[in-house]
């Protein structure tokens, strides 16, 4: 399986950005609009380094990238990552539709007499 030439580094980075939810909520907020890391902490009960460390393995799966603008760090979300996801997702979807599907041929086979 391939998806955008990811290799399991970059899938299991995917998954492993995506498993806490802070890091779930930071990447729906940037997709919404930018925002500085300073900006972020001040919505979260955590440190400023702690949300800083949660937007650098956000940013090592690619699915946010962050802009220096003077003294911030700007935020916003990766649209190509998060595509990458969506595609890696209906990939694995499909895999479990074909399953299904070959249960239920075997279901509704005839039983064979003997």
């Amino acid at each position: 399986m391939v998806v955008d030439q990811l290799d399991d580094t970059g899938i299991d980075r995917l998954f492993q950005a995506l498993a806490d939810p802070t890091r779930r909520d930071i990447v729906r907020r940037v997709t919404l609009g930018e925002y500085s890391v300073s900006g972020l902490a001040a919505l979260y009960a955590m440190s400023f380094a702690a949300v800083q460390k949660h937007v650098a393995v956000l940013e090592r799966a690619s699915l946010v990238s962050k802009e220096k603008r003077g003294r911030e760090q700007i935020v916003r979300g990766n649209h190509e990552g998060l595509q990458s996801v969506r595609r890696l997702l209906d990939e694995y979807e499909e895999i479990w539709r074909q399953r299904a599907a070959r249960i239920a041929d075997i279901l509704a086979e005839e039983p064979k007499n003997n």
